[in-house]
């Protein structure tokens, strides 16, 4: 503070201190920047209330560090603006004025500018000999920006125009652009419809004046003078915007059609933007319809499988002496679980992506073992309808790469599982995977093409298909339950990962889906197997996947012989065996018309060699064919589609005996965490339950505690490292998770640091994790709780 605030403490602003103190009270209740300054070439502050610092940003103490209380200082960044605060306040002294109003900008501490309005009075008191002035700040920051925009509004219109108001047979001029005022020069109500008052003019009033006491719009042309005097033809056109107190509100605008170029070109954007907004309405009440139809029929979805679940499982207790019936009651409840879950999970997806909440997660993704996975999805669903399934591949270099590996799976599930609903029984379903090279380093373009020939689509369905809430309406699908959310989540999907999603269809023929993504590659090249010059015999009524096999084994430097059915590999395979030159293994796709795959090995058997490496390649469930096939002679199964890494895995494994280490076996690891003490801290009942079970299964030996409190204590009261891995829910009652993972960290023990604490929770958003990691967890796991992803988490850890 400078000498001149010191001067004035003892009186100001106006006598003793206990006076200056109800002052300033009285002032901060206020809520009002009040201000003494002297009226020098600094306009030093004296003194100052606590909203004054609270208006600028700055504390008091950095004002007087930084400023010196020196107003000129403060305005250093905005010369222009202390240039009209001095000019004004030099004026209004000159001219013997009390004081001076003054509507200004000034720049707070964070560098935005805001508009206040100064009101000023000029004191009769002085301070070694200068003058005192008080001022009050007010913030009118948000009425002038709405000012604004108002005023941007109204100048952006075509014409010019001006709000009135209709009162009786009278109208009130309210608001007018600047073009408004500058055509006719004046506000008042000569100005509006009357203007000009010609005997026609007065007819054309009061033909519609009924139509805008009423409310309507209103379209005429009208005679006027302008502001220099001269006479103008106007086109009004006049639209109803709001009713107060029973009056109408209109905003007219005026287009000058005196030159008819102008007036064409003027009227082409007011049909324009009037199509616009009709379009717009349009949207809307589709949207609207679309969502009503959405919230009837989601209605309808959630119960019939939450009727199943509690209608199975009444059956199943009314039969508990039934193995079988239970056991079929259980797997009818686990579907409907299913199908239900993936309608929430929908209607969550959407929620994510709608608040911009949805993050991509990458991790290292095996394109086999996703297609493998899709496929076994899908698959019940393809066989109940009898639809025939293909999947054909080209190109494919690269198979490992890194990516969002669940995105990608629900992106393939959806659009397939949506070409299945809508291809009728003993329709086709084709999936074509092509890799492009990409122009970006280290990236390939991935193209995935799904092709049906179900029943297609209507045009004016098809501008709409990846709109929420739609759905087909078609008496053959309108029975299709779903939540109509998923291609709209997978064109926001594909789009999150900077990919094009497309369709092409026709009423009646069927639909194409086509998905390209740009995909990060892991490997930089294919793993590589050297092989003997082998001759292998390829059996597939598919000649695309016939020459496809072809190219991949001679890829490898293998010989290879393609027919088209069973028939004719048998006679090739007796041909080979006459002239001793047998094949040194046959491939044959198992759904072949005429000789399938398992007839034909099976003869194969019996008429040529009981020696040579038979193996079944299907884009079914090896499960499904094992105990025939086994029986038939085959020695091993490859699945489709068929990549590069499989067809070498199987040749190694089945022809050469070489046996290589392979993803299957990976996947099929068994999880065994005998020995290893888990302490599950979870308040529901049957979620503790379920994880205590699944545990348990494994080996493992489970404690369990009902909240975040009771978990803190159970591990603070364990021996030293006896605990190896902690589950911890997030929402708990008492004490949630993350406060019980924070407590457990800063334990005074040794093991408190590092014991792996893993949270359990339905919140999958990305701030939800960060959260958790912030908390000191170590990872994460979604509920509902899948158990191959639980098994797999929790084994990094022990």
């Amino acid at each position: 503070m400078n000498e001149h605030a010191n001067d004035t403490y003892a009186g100001s602003p106006g006598g003793p201190l206990s006076t200056y103190y109800e002052y300033n009270t009285l002032m901060r209740l206020l809520g009002v920047s009040v201000s003494k300054h002297l009226l020098d070439e600094h306009y030093t502050v004296i003194w100052a209330n606590d909203f004054y610092y609270q208006l600028i940003g700055w504390s008091k103490d950095e004002y007087e560090d930084i400023f010196h209380n020196q107003c000129d200082l403060y305005y250093r960044e905005d010369p222009e603006e202390w240039a009209r605060l001095t000019a004004t306040v030099v004026e209004a002294r000159n001219t013997n004025q009390s004081g001076y109003s003054l509507i200004s900008r000034i720049r707070r501490k964070d560098g935005q500018y805001i508009w206040v309005k100064f009101s000023t009075a000029f004191a009769d008191e002085y301070v070694n000999g200068c003058q005192v002035a008080y001022t009050s700040i007010t913030n009118i920051d948000d009425l002038v920006r709405i000012q604004k925009e108002q005023s941007v509004t109204y100048n952006n219109l075509p014409g010019f125009a001006a709000k009135f108001m209709v009162e009786g047979r009278d109208l009130q001029l309210l608001e007018a652009n600047d073009r408004f005022r500058g055509f006719f020069g004046c506000d008042s109500l000569s100005c509006g419809l009357s203007n000009c008052m010609t005997e026609k003019n007065k007819l054309t009033f009061e033909q519609n004046l009924p139509l805008m006491q009423a409310g309507r719009s209103v379209h005429f042309t009208l005679e006027a003078r302008n502001k220099e005097g001269n006479s103008v033809w106007l086109q009004v056109n006049g639209d109803c915007i709001d009713w107060v107190n029973g009056r109408p509100f209109y905003l007219i605008i005026y287009i000058d059609i005196t030159d008819i170029t102008e007036q064409k070109e003027l009227q082409k954007q007011l049909e324009e933007r009037s199509e616009m907004l009709k379009n717009a309405l349009k949207e809307a009440e589709r949207a609207n319809r679309a969502k009503s139809d959405f919230l009837s029929s989601m209605s309808h979805d959630i119960r019939t499988p939450m009727n199943a679940i509690v209608g199975m499982t009444e059956i199943a207790f009314a039969h508990l002496n039934d193995p079988e019936k239970v056991g079929s009651c259980l797997k009818k409840i686990s579907l409907s679980s299913q199908h239900l879950l993936g309608l929430i999970n929908d209607v969550l997806d959407m929620s994510k992506i709608e608040s911009g909440k949805m993050a991509l997660r990458y991790d290292s993704m095996n394109l086999p073992e996703v297609m493998e996975n899709v496929i076994a999805i899908v698959q019940p669903m393809l066989k109940s309808r009898k639809q025939l399934f293909s999947i054909q591949l080209k190109n494919i270099v690269h198979e490992q790469f890194s990516c969002d590996t669940l995105r990608l799976r629900q992106i393939l599930i959806n659009v397939l599982s949506n070409a299945s609903k809508f291809t009728p029984s003993q329709g086709r379903i084709t999936i074509n995977i092509e890799e492009i090279p990409s122009e970006t380093s280290g990236e390939t373009q991935m193209i995935f093409t799904f092709t049906d020939t179900g029943i297609g689509m209507k045009p004016e369905f098809l501008d709409h298909i990846f709109d929420a809430f739609t759905r087909e309406r078609d008496g053959r699908v309108d029975k299709t339950e779903g939540s109509g959310l998923g291609m709209a989540i997978t064109q926001k999907i594909v789009e999150l990962m900077s990919g094009t999603i497309t369709v092409e269809s026709q009423w009646e023929k069927g639909t194409r889906f086509t998905v390209s993504l740009p995909l990060r590659i892991e490997d930089q090249s294919m793993e590589q197997w050297e092989f003997p010059p082998l001759r292998i015999l390829v059996a597939d009524d598919d000649t695309i996947m016939c020459e496809y096999t072809i190219h991949l084994l001679e890829g490898l430097g293998i010989h290879a012989t393609c027919v088209t059915s069973g028939e004719e590999a048998l006679e090739q395979a007796i041909t080979a065996h006459r002239h001793n030159r047998d094949f040194d293994a046959v491939i044959a796709d198992w759904k072949m018309p005429g000789m399938d795959g398992l007839e034909t090995m099976k003869k194969i058997r019996e008429q040529v060699s009981r020696d040579v490496p038979v193996l079944i390649v299907s884009a079914y469930d090896w499960a499904e064919i094992e105990e025939p096939a086994i029986a038939a002679g085959v020695n091993g199964f490859l699945p489709k589609p068929l990549f590069p890494s499989t067809l070498m895995r199987g040749l190694n494994r089945y022809v050469l005996g070489r046996d290589p280490a392979s993803g299957q076996r990976d996947r099929e690891r068994r999880y065994d965490f005998t020995g290893s003490t888990i302490l599950v801290v979870e308040d529901n009942e049957l979620n503790r339950e379920i994880a205590v079970e699944l545990l348990t299964a494994v080996g493992a030996r489970v404690e369990a505690a009902c909240d975040g409190a009771q978990g803190v204590e159970a591990f603070s009261h364990s021996p030293l490292h006896s605990c190896d891995l902690i589950l911890m829910d997030i929402q708990m009652p008492v004490m949630d998770g993350y406060t019980a993972t924070r407590l457990i960290r800063e334990l005074p023990r040794e093991d408190a640091a590092t014991v792996p604490i893993l949270a359990m929770t339905a919140d999958a958003f990305a701030e939800d994790i960060q959260a958790a990691r912030e908390a000191g967890m170590d990872s994460h796991i979604a509920k509902p709780l899948d158990i191959a992803e639980l098994k797999q988490t929790i084994s990094r850890f022990l």
